[in-house]
């Protein structure tokens, strides 16, 4: 189990606090109003923010104070994070290698694999532009896949793409984070998207990340402040 035990960041005059457990193998998406501190969680977790105070543990142990790469987790963005110079396969080989170094045979067949998981298999070869946007996102999901982390933390990554495309991309991530029994949690502004993915979704409002709650009730009956936000949705 993920747990945050009064966490509490502060940066100017923003605050947010989050006192709640998210059960290993669970699917999450993160929702709430712009600005409400979404990312900030997800950065929180990662350990990109420093905490004012609070605890973030992993079945019991704590990893607070551990650096981001330290720590039981990868995290995707909305940009993909993939270097436009490398190949798909050197950007993924950093997944393997941080430190840029060369992979043997296991590794590449590594790769290999994670590409043929998402859809890929034969692109390892193509730089980032050229492939689809689609495409692109696949690939960064591939990296985060041999990453092997039981914790997956995305912040909106596939908020750029098509309603049919973007469907497929959470299907898959589904896919792939029950085979891998992984926790995912998910930052997303579309309901949608948080119905078709997580069973639960945790709101973010008003100061406070709260406990998860189921999405369809939550969603069909949102309190207030989330209400105003998906009245355009």
């Amino acid at each position: 189990m993920l747990e945050l035990k009064g966490l509490h960041l502060k940066e100017g005059d923003f605050d947010l606090r989050a006192d709640l457990g998210l059960r290993a193998a669970g699917r999450y998406a993160v929702i709430g109003p712009s600005g409400a501190g979404k990312s900030t969680l997800l950065d929180a977790i990662a350990g990109f923010r420093p905490l004012v105070s609070g605890a973030v543990s992993w079945n019991g142990q704590p990893f607070t104070d551990l650096s981001p790469a330290e720590r039981p987790l990868a995290m995707l963005f909305q940009d993909n994070n993939l270097f436009p110079h490398l190949t798909v396969d050197r950007n993924l080989a950093l997944a393997l290698r941080p430190d840029g170094g060369r992979i043997g045979a296991e590794g590449r067949e590594k790769i290999a694999q994670a590409l043929a998981d998402v859809g890929l298999a034969g692109m390892g070869g193509r730089k980032p532009a050229q492939l689809s946007g689609g495409q692109q996102s696949r690939a960064a999901l591939a990296r985060v896949v041999l990453q092997e982390r039981p914790i997956m933390l995305l912040d909106e990554p596939f908020s750029a793409l098509g309603p049919a495309l973007k469907a497929e991309m959470l299907d898959l991530l589904a896919k792939v984070a029950d085979r891998l029994q992984a926790l995912v949690l998910i930052v997303t502004h579309d309901p949608n998207d948080a119905r078709r993915f997580a069973p639960e979704t945790v709101l973010v409002s008003e100061g406070i990340a709260h406990a998860p709650q189921p999405t369809g009730p939550l969603l069909d009956n949102p309190p207030p402040a989330l209400a105003q936000y998906l009245g355009g949705a």
